[in-house]
C-alpha cells in the first residue's frame, strides 16, 4: 500500500515532463510561425503606404484583419468543442496563416496585399482556439500563467527574429517583396515542427488527467466581466502598422529602424509574459490590472514623442502585448470548465476582435483628424478596463474553481 503514493508521484512527474515537452514543442512551432507573420506585420504598414494606401486605410485594414481573425474564432472554437478535432483545425489554420505571408511578395496593389493580410489573420482564427485548448491541458500541471507565459516567451523569440530579418533585408537594400518571400522559409519550418508535435502528442487532453473539472451550467459572471474588461483594452490598443505609418510619415525613424523597434517590443513582450505569467499564478487578475495601467502609457509616447520617447512607448506597448498573449489566455482556462474552453476562447476572442476592429478603425480616423484625440481615446479606454478587471477577479474568487 505504501508504494501507491510513490507510484502516483512517478506518474505525475512523467505527466509533468510530457506537459512541459508539449508546451516547449508548441513554443518552437510558434517561434517559427512568429518569424513569418510578425516579420510581415513589422513592414506591412510601410508596404501598404508604398502601394498608395492612406493612414485611414492602414488602420482600417489592420482593424478588419483583427476583426475577422478574432471574430471567426467564435465559430472555430464552437466547432472545436463540438467535433473535438483540435489537431485537424490547428493544422489547417496554421497552413493558411503561414502560407499567406510569402504570397504578399507577389501583390502589385494595396488591395491585394490587404486581402492577403486578412487571409493570414483568418488562418490564425481557425487554429487559435484549438491550440489554446490543447495548451490549457498541459499548463494545468505547470501553472496556467507560467505555462502560457513560457509558450509566449518562445513565441516571442520568433517575433523578435522576424522583424530583425525584415530589417536586415531592407538594410541590405533589398525590397519589401524580397523580405516577404524570405519569411516563407520560416513558414515551412513552422509547419514541419507542427507535424512533429502532432505525431508526438496525439491526445493532449491526457496531460490534464484527473485535473479536468466538472462542467457547470453557463460560462459564469466572472467570464463575462473579464470579456468586458479585455474588450476595453483591445479598443484602446493601436496596431503596429499604424504606429509604423506614423514613424515613416513624420520621419521619426528610417525604414530599417521600424522593424527593429517592433523587435524591441517583441523582446519586452517575451520577458513580460514570463514575469507576469508567474505573478498571475500567485495573484490572479490583479496583476493584469497593473499591466494595463503601465501599457496605457504607450499611446502618448509613440504618437506624440520623438525617437527616444517612441522607444519608451514601444517598451510599454510590448509589456501590454506580453500580458494580452499570455495572462489573458491563461485566465480563460481558469474561469471556465475544460469541456467548454473551445467555446469560451472563441467567445472571448470574438469580442476582443470586434473591440480591436472598432478601436483600430476609430484610431486610424483620429490619426488623420487629431493625434491628441487619438491619445485621449486610447488611454481612457484602457484605464476604464482596470476596475472591471478587479471586479472580475473578485467574482471569480467568490465563484470558486471552474
Amino acid at each position: 500500500m505504501r508504494s501507491e503514493p510513490g507510484a502516483a508521484r512517478v506518474r505525475d512527474d512523467a505527466l509533468m515532463r510530457r506537459a512541459l515537452g508539449f508546451v516547449v514543442l508548441f513554443g518552437v512551432v510558434s517561434l517559427f510561425a512568429d518569424v513569418t507573420y510578425e516579420g510581415a506585420r513589422s513592414i506591412t504598414g510601410p508596404f501598404l503606404a508604398l502601394l498608395g494606401a492612406s493612414g485611414a486605410v492602414v488602420g482600417f485594414v489592420a482593424g478588419l484583419g483583427e476583426l475577422i481573425g478574432y471574430g471567426l474564432r467564435l465559430a472555430s472554437g464552437y466547432l472545436a468543442d463540438r467535433t473535438r478535432r483540435y489537431w485537424e483545425l490547428t493544422l489547417v489554420g496554421y497552413s493558411v496563416n503561414l502560407l499567406a505571408v510569402p504570397a504578399i511578395a507577389l501583390a502589385g496593389r494595396w488591395e491585394v496585399a490587404a486581402l492577403l493580410m486578412i487571409l493570414e489573420r483568418t488562418g490564425k482564427a481557425i487554429r487559435t482556439p484549438s491550440r489554446d485548448v490543447m495548451l490549457s491541458h498541459a499548463t494545468s500541471r505547470l501553472g496556467r500563467g507560467w505555462g502560457f507565459g513560457l509558450h509566449e516567451a518562445l513565441d516571442q523569440i520568433g517575433a523578435v527574429a522576424g522583424p530583425l530579418l525584415a530589417a536586415g533585408v531592407l538594410s541590405a537594400r533589398g525590397s519589401y517583396r524580397q523580405a516577404f518571400a524570405l519569411l516563407g522559409v520560416a513558414a515551412f519550418l513552422a509547419l514541419g515542427a507542427l507535424v512533429v508535435a502532432r505525431v508526438a502528442y496525439p491526445s493532449p487532453s491526457d496531460l490534464e488527467g484527473g485535473r479536468v473539472a466538472t462542467d457547470r451550467r453557463g460560462l459564469g459572471r466572472p467570464f463575462w466581466l473579464y470579456c468586458t474588461a479585455t474588450a476595453l483594452v483591445a479598443a484602446g490598443y493601436a496596431d503596429f502598422p499604424l504606429i509604423a505609418f506614423r514613424l515613416q510619415k513624420d520621419g521619426i525613424a528610417l525604414a530599417a529602424w521600424v522593424p527593429i523597434l517592433y523587435a524591441v517590443a517583441m523582446g519586452v513582450d517575451a520577458l513580460a509574459a514570463l514575469l507576469f505569467g508567474k505573478l498571475f499564478d500567485r495573484y490572479g487578475l490583479r496583476v493584469l490590472a497593473v499591466v494595463v495601467v503601465v501599457s496605457s502609457a504607450f499611446a502618448p509616447l509613440v504618437f506624440l514623442g520623438g525617437f527616444p520617447l517612441v522607444v519608451a512607448g514601444m517598451v510599454c506597448w510590448g509589456v501590454g502585448m506580453g500580458a494580452q498573449e499570455s495572462i489573458m489566455r491563461a485566465a480563460i482556462a481558469d474561469l471556465v470548465p475544460a469541456r467548454r474552453r473551445g467555446t469560451a476562447y472563441g467567445l472571448f476572442n470574438a469580442g476582443y476582435g470586434l473591440a480591436w476592429f472598432l478601436g483600430s478603425a476609430l484610431i486610424g480616423v483620429l490619426y488623420d483628424v487629431s493625434v491628441g484625440w487619438l491619445v485621449a481615446f486610447s488611454v481612457a479606454a484602457q484605464l476604464a478596463a482596470v476596475p472591471v478587471l478587479l471586479l472580475a477577479g473578485r467574482a471569480a474568487r467568490v465563484a470558486g474553481p471552474a
